[in-house]
């Protein structure tokens, strides 16, 4: 059996769960709406403020969905309970952000200014001018919008410089040595 497939997922006070035909599910709560179409075969139930996912049978396919059902359906109501968040830093001399309204402007030492316009349901928000904070109520979009940021100048080995994750190390390199 699936350990986390077979864990029960809590609804807290103040979010509601939809479960439409062919597996549509709407969760609002108090951040926001969001919907997903999860696998037909799965069989979600929702009894007394518990979502329970159950699979038809231990195919492996149905095994591996089982999980990731479970999974989506918990992202979804943590979002919009508590929303998410990814934590970026710009190290290196000259490189630094901007927000020009719902734009960010990156200065990361190309010979133009980088922008990204903030996608639908994600904002972003500057510390100072090297550290950026991406928020959001869908776990997906956060993610890929602070990878998407991060792939414009990714941090390289030998002096640390670029964007990384607050909570990523980098693998520093010996520098060349000089002839003797």
């Amino acid at each position: 059996m699936s350990r986390i497939g077979k864990m029960p997922i809590a609804i807290p006070a103040g979010v509601t769960v939809d479960i439409a035909e062919n597996n549509k599910v709407t969760v609002k709560g108090p951040k926001g709406t969001l919907e997903r179409v999860l696998v037909p075969e799965m069989e979600i139930k929702l009894d007394g403020g518990v979502l329970t996912v159950t699979r038809p049978n231990d195919l492996k396919r149905m095994k591996a969905l089982h999980g990731l059902t479970r999974t989506l359906l918990n992202n979804m109501v943590t979002g919009v309970t508590n929303g998410y968040e990814k934590v970026l830093e710009i190290n290196g001399v000259g490189y630094r952000a901007q927000k020009q309204g719902k734009k960010l402007v990156l200065s990361l030492g190309y010979s133009h200014p980088v922008e990204m316009e903030d996608p639908e349901g994600i904002e972003t928000v500057l510390e100072g001018t090297n550290k950026i904070t991406v928020k959001g109520i869908d776990k997906e979009k956060v993610g890929q919008y602070a990878a998407e940021i991060r792939d414009k100048r990714r941090p390289e080995p030998y002096k640390g410089k670029g964007i990384k994750y607050a909570d990523e190390t980098i693998r520093r390199k010996v520098g060349k040595t000089g002839k003797k």
